[in-house]
This record gives structure tokens, C-alpha cells and sequence, in this order.
């Protein structure tokens, strides 16, 4: 169920057509959870948004804008995901930014889809592999295509999400996911310097590992990295912690303790 559109502050369903974000995916987009009119996590969200506007040079929009115009799209909804984008705003043909660029903020929100955080989920591995740059490494940015091949290699509804490998082979997330792998009782990750988003979620999830006690190691990961692995689970904002319970052609795991410590100390996150 769609709840509020807005688009620089006012209630809309359109963008200016020279704007850049849709003529070049000149822009970046955070996708947040929400609960009671609270999105979870939103100083991280704001913190990333930051910092991608600052590599690719876009002005900041105002922090307290931005919180008021999240809390807007949330009036009226319980549970609820939000969509925050920030575009370099509208200009001239060409690639060249604009030297004083008007900014574009879009927010909208739908009610949230029931979650099930404990559900053990069947994944497959991706033949569309995702391109290098370390520019725009980490970044949630607005050029998704690879993501969009990549989940058009399947319409099996049994199959909840799709890992993606470099072009050099390695290991880096899935489609809408981080990757975490759980190797006698010690977290890893892959390492996402030159492809793939440094989610949230990821975040947190190696923050909450040094709190509780549990090594964590950021490395290259291999495909043959996941037949060694005691556990698998894959972290987004929205979905949380998602135990892997297969991939296909390469395993099967249960649910382990340290998928469920983490899922139960990431639940009682509030910040």
C-alpha cells in the first residue's frame, strides 16, 4: 500500500525530466525501515547519505529537512519502509554537473511487508557480475542496472535473493544484501573496496559483533569460501538478519548460534 510522495517538499508523484537522477543516475537513495513513525537507524542512514554526497561532490540537504519531511510520509502508518532519494537536481544536456547544482529530494513511503527475520531463505548465485570502482564503492547510489539483470535471471518465488561476484570473481553481496559468513564461531564479510554497497545493516551487525564478544574479520571471499562456512545470513535495513538456509548447487545450513545472537542484539537496537 503506497502511503506519501513527496518531492522537495511538496506532495507529488513526478520529477522534473531533465532532472539528472533520471537522465543519469546522478544521485544516491537510502531505503529505511520505520516503526510507530521512527525510522530505525536513521543517524546511520544520514551518515552514509553524507558521505556519498560528499565523494560524488552533490550538496548535503539539511539533516533536520530531511528527518521532517521522512516524518511527513510516515503520518498515518504503522509499520512502514521509507525511500529517501537525493538527485544532483535538474539541468542542461550533458554529462558535466552543473557548477552550482539545485538538488532533488524525493521521499516516499509504503506500509511495511510483514518480516520473517527467522525464516531460513533459499539463495542462488548470480551470473551477472558487478562491475569495479572504487569511486563508487560502498555508495548507494542510483545506478542499479546490475542489480536489475542480475534479479532477472530468476522468477522461481521460492528463491529470496541472488549473490553477486566481481568481475574478478570474489564474493561481495547480494542483489538488495550484505554477505556474512560464520567459520568456527568467527564473523566474516566481504570486503567491498571496489564494488558493492557498505549497507547498514553491516554495519551495525559488525559493530554489534565487537559489543558481544564475536571476531569479525573483513576479507576476500571466494564461491568455494561458502562450502567452509558453519553459517550464512545476509543483513539488509529493511529485512534485517535473514539465515541462509541454501544456495543452490553449492549448500545448506541451519539457523547457528551466531546468526541468532546477532538477530536477537540487532532487535533490540533503537538508535
Amino acid at each position: 500500500m503506497l502511503g506519501r510522495r513527496l518531492v522537495n517538499g511538496v506532495e507529488s508523484t513526478g520529477v522534473a525530466v531533465d532532472d539528472r537522477g533520471l537522465q543519469y543516475g546522478d544521485g544516491l537513495f537510502e531505503t529505511m525501515a520505520a516503526v510507530d513513525g521512527r525510522i530505525r537507524h536513521f543517524g546511520l542512514h544520514l551518515a552514509r547519505l553524507d558521505e556519498g554526497c560528499r565523494r560524488l561532490r552533490i550538496p548535503v540537504p539539511a539533516a533536520d529537512q530531511l528527518e521532517h519531511e521522512c516524518s511527513r510520509v510516515l503520518e498515518g502508518l504503522g509499520a512502514a519502509t521509507v525511500k529517501l532519494i537525493v538527485t544532483r537536481g535538474p539541468g542542461p544536456r550533458g554529462y558535466r554537473p552543473p557548477a552550482e547544482p539545485s538538488v532533488s529530494r524525493i521521499v516516499m513511503s509504503s506500509a511495511a511487508r510483514p518480516r520473517s527475520e527467522h525464516t531460513a531463505i533459499t539463495v542462488r548465485i548470480c551470473e551477472t557480475r558487478l562491475g569495479q570502482n572504487r569511486l563508487l564503492a560502498g555508495l548507494k547510489h542510483l545506478n542499479r542496472l546490475e542489480q536489475v539483470m542480475a534479479c532477472s535471471e530468476w522468477d522461481d518465488p521460492a528463491i529470496a535473493e541472488g549473490l553477486m561476484l566481481s568481475m574478478d570473481g570474489r564474493l561481495i553481496c547480494a542483489t538488495a544484501a550484505n554477505l556474512f559468513l560464520v567459520r568456527g564461531g568467527c564473523l566474516v564479510t566481504p570486503d567491498v573496496r571496489d564494488c558493492g554497497v557498505a549497507g547498514v545493516m553491516r554495519r551495525l551487525v559488525l559493530d554489534i559483533a565487537a559489543r558481544i564478544d564475536i571476531p569479525a574479520r573483513v576479507e576476500d571471499l571466494r564461491p568455494e569460501s561458502l562450502g567452509q562456512a558453519d553459517e550464512v545470513f545476509l543483513t539488509n535495513a529493511v529485512a534485517g538478519i535473514r539465515p541462509v538456509g541454501e544456495i543452490l548447487g553449492t549448500g545448506r545450513w541451519a539457523a547457528g548460534g551466531v546468526t541468532r545472537a546477532l538477530a536477537a542484539a540487532a532487535a533490540m537496537e533503537d538508535a
